[in-house]
């Protein structure tokens, strides 16, 4: 059984406007930092955003100010909201959850930012 469960990639125009979603199990949710992660051809997977259970967060400094991490405890699902999206952010984006001696990450989904 998947313990991330990720939608939301697509096509999007250069400025336009994307939202991610990462459902999680409970104990995960509950238990896990969780972030979002992307990758690109022939490059090392990047940490994107990231947010703790108390709902503290980081970003990378290429996405500050343009991505907002969020998580909604109802439905144990964590949130990336991208906007004025540029063709640099196209890549395959990835729910990742870890915790001391435990890591998950989720089937990656594809953005592509391209008019």
């Amino acid at each position: 059984q998947a313990q991330l469960v990720e939608s939301g990639g697509g096509l999007v125009q250069p400025g336009g406007s994307l939202r991610l979603s990462c459902a999680a199990s409970r104990s995960i949710f509950d238990n896990y930092y969780m972030g979002w992660y992307r990758q690109t051809p022939g490059k090392q997977r990047e940490l994107v955003a990231g947010i703790t259970i108390f709902g503290t967060t980081t970003y990378a400094d290429s996405v500050k100010g343009r991505f907002t991490i969020s998580r909604d405890t109802s439905k144990t699902t964590v949130y990336l909201q991208m906007s004025s999206l540029k063709p640099e952010d196209t890549a395959v984006y990835y729910c990742n959850a870890w915790s001391v001696g435990q890591n998950y990450w989720g089937q990656g989904t594809q953005v592509t930012v391209s008019s």
